[in-house]
């Protein structure tokens, strides 16, 4: 069977860049006077992350976690699995989760509840994607970049089984 491949487009480049530099400018506003801790959700948040910060004009610190709850496939296993942690301490800092997509929940809930442990002063929660028709848990996102349909989407940053997160938009994956 040929593998899928990308379609119709979801979220062009220019709705992208004009987004991600709002959200930055939003985020930025509410932290300058302490420098946040950035922790980008590897691997899909990557690119997203890279566009937010330089469209921070505030000092700040990036750290990543991995989280795997996919696999090679299209839906969720529903198990979320640490698979690299932070290597910097967030005890007493401002924290900001830069999400590339929460669907779900899941993944967002676990993360949250891990580094709430930790102790920060704040903790919030930046998502380019939200796709409120699979959501399964209830979370809070305090920043949404957009809402999207329920298709499985890759490019700029989202993939399937590691191909396409270099599209410079965002597209739906459909079947061969």
């Amino acid at each position: 069977m040929p593998a899928p491949r990308p379609g119709r487009v979801v979220i062009a480049e220019p709705e992208l860049r004009a987004r991600v530099a709002a959200l930055g400018a939003e985020i930025a506003r509410g932290y300058a006077a302490e420098p946040p801790v950035l922790v980008g959700v590897l691997q899909g948040a990557f690119l997203f992350m890279a566009d937010l910060v330089r469209a921070m004009p505030i000092a700040l610190a990036t750290d990543f976690v991995r989280l795997e709850s996919y696999g090679g496939g299209r839906t969720s296993s529903g198990h979320v699995r640490l698979t690299a942690d932070l290597s910097t301490p967030i005890e007493g800092r401002d924290v900001v989760v830069v999400e590339d997509i929460v669907d779900t929940g899941r993944t967002v809930a676990a993360l949250r509840r891990a580094l709430e442990a930790r102790g920060p002063r704040s903790l919030r929660v930046c998502a380019l994607c939200d796709k409120l028709e699979r959501r399964q848990v209830d979370v809070r996102l305090d920043w949404v970049g957009f809402t999207i349909p329920n298709v499985f989407v890759v490019g700029y940053g989202f993939d399937y089984a590691g191909l396409y997160r270099n599209l410079p938009h965002v597209v739906a994956l459909e079947d061969a």
